[in-house]
């Protein structure tokens, strides 16, 4: 696997190719091995049986010699000669010659080996020539007269074709079940550690289909003995984890709370401050504190609304960790009951907030009083970033697509390439520093878990695909 110039690997090598390649060199070395040694056990079986029946044949010829006054003659009828020579897959021939090489019966054109004759006399010796431009395989055997000194010699000779294919036909006969049974035990190996890795594929498919804030230990019932450490270390780390977000959100949470109460308290005297001070001032005199005052008092707007929605988040992600608290219900009634106030501040402003949803129930599982929450911040969300007119849209489940809520704007918008930090909590876009709209960047980051602990998603959209900014949850069933 290759990786850019100072990058690293995104993980090591696999662990059933590291399993796999030793046994599979293993297994090619020894299959070579094999299939050489059937080679060369066919090529020695063949040789061996045809060279024996070649002598065989030599030994027979031999024992046909008659020793007359004449000479020696070959007692052969012509039937018998022809059995000898005839073969319809081979080229066969034989002869019988004197010391001096000459051909007393036989074939006359025969391969003479002459260095075998005199190391003949025991027992047939095999030998390699050409024969009428054939390569041919002989025997030669010398037989000695009883009476007198003299000696003849029986060459047999006959073409390779049957040996070869005799030969093909064991390898073949060899090699094929060798490799056939070498394949079926790789594949065998193979399928052995795919299922001992298994359970580790079953784990990470349990962690993938969990929810985000799924904290459980994993189970340890199917994992190998080797894998348990590993599983032990990340249950410890989930634990750890687990810990750590509670001390955070508690943090979070009297933080908020402590903060709640002086802040009101500041809010109210600054309200008071601002009354007795128009109270002593004249209305036509100069009146420098009233901008410094309305400053203090939009500030501490902010900040209690900043309190509000820590606090939210902190409620929502103990109260929705309850899976009891969720059930399936009719939306419409609650989507209508939440954002009966900000249709009513989008009318003050001359802003406008259209419902699109079917007369019939549309059936979800939520919470209530969260999903209110969720639409009331996506709506305030539209109301101070986006355009002069909001469309709330509400769209059944049917057997492909759950139940849909879609709130979209005909604002600005943000660059796509924005579009993945719009979750993120504190985060208002580029300078949001410069800008006064009372935003505190965790209504979306808000949303989002709300509608991810209810078990559904929350997905953003801007131009050019939508006309402003669409938000859009899916609910489960």
């Amino acid at each position: 696997m290759s990786t850019a110039p100072g990058r690293l690997p995104a993980h090591g090598p696999s662990l059933r190719r590291q399993l796999l390649q030793p046994l599979f060199w293993v297994w090619a070395l020894g299959m070579a091995i094999a299939v050489a040694g059937a080679l060369l056990l066919a090529r020695a079986a063949a040789n061996a049986a045809f060279d024996r029946g070649l002598q065989d044949e030599a030994s027979a010829l031999a024992s046909k010699v008659i020793w007359t006054d004449r000479g020696p003659l070959l007692d052969l009828t012509r039937q018998a000669m022809e059995l000898v020579t005839w073969d319809r897959a081979d080229r066969n021939a034989f002869a019988m010659i004197d010391v001096d090489g000459y051909v007393l019966a036989g074939e006359g054109r025969i391969p003479i080996p002459v260095a075998l004759l005199g190391h003949s006399v025991q027992q047939p010796t095999v030998f390699d020539d050409v024969y009428a431009g054939e390569p041919v395989r002989g025997a030669v055997f010398t037989v000695m007269s009883p009476m007198l000194d003299r000696r003849v010699s029986i060459i047999v000779v006959e073409s390779t074709r049957k040996r070869a294919d005799a030969m093909r036909d064991i390898q073949i006969g060899i090699v094929l079940p060798s490799v056939a049974l070498g394949a079926i035990t790789f594949a065998l190996l193979a399928w052995g550690i795919r299922r001992g890795l298994q359970p580790l594929r079953d784990v990470a498919s349990e962690v993938a289909a969990r929810a985000t804030q799924d904290w459980r230990p994993l189970p340890l019932q199917q994992v190998p003995a080797e894998a348990v450490p590993l599983i032990e270390r990340i249950n410890t780390l989930l634990d750890n984890v687990q810990r750590s977000m509670s001390v955070q959100r508690r943090f979070i949470a009297d933080a908020a709370h402590q903060l709640r109460t002086p802040v009101a308290g500041m809010r109210v005297l600054l309200q008071d401050l601002q009354q007795e001070l128009a109270a002593v001032t004249p209305a036509d005199a100069n009146r420098p504190w009233q901008p410094v005052l309305a400053q203090l008092l939009s500030s501490s707007d902010r900040m209690a609304r900043l309190i509000g929605q820590l606090l939210s988040l902190a409620r929502s992600e103990t109260s929705l960790a309850v899976d009891a608290e969720h059930h399936t219900q009719d939306i419409v009634p609650v989507l209508r009951e939440a954002t009966e106030p900000l249709v009513l501040r989008a009318l003050k402003a001359g802003r406008s907030i259209t419902l699109e949803a079917p007369d019939a129930p549309v059936a979800a599982r939520i919470h209530p009083l969260w999903f209110g929450e969720v639409l009331v911040n996506l709506l305030d969300n539209a109301l101070r970033y986006g355009g002069e007119h909001i469309s709330l849209r509400v769209q059944p489940a049917d057997a492909q697509l759950p139940a849909r809520v879609e709130v979209e704007d005909d604002g600005p918008g943000v660059a796509p390439e924005q579009l993945g930090r719009l979750f993120e909590p504190f985060w208002r876009g580029e300078r949001a520093d410069v800008r006064n709209d009372g935003g505190t960047g965790l209504g979306l980051a808000i949303a989002r878990e709300i509608v991810e602990r209810m078990g559904g998603t929350l997905e953003a959209a801007t131009r050019p695909q939508v006309p402003g900014m669409r938000f859009t949850i899916r609910l489960a069933a």
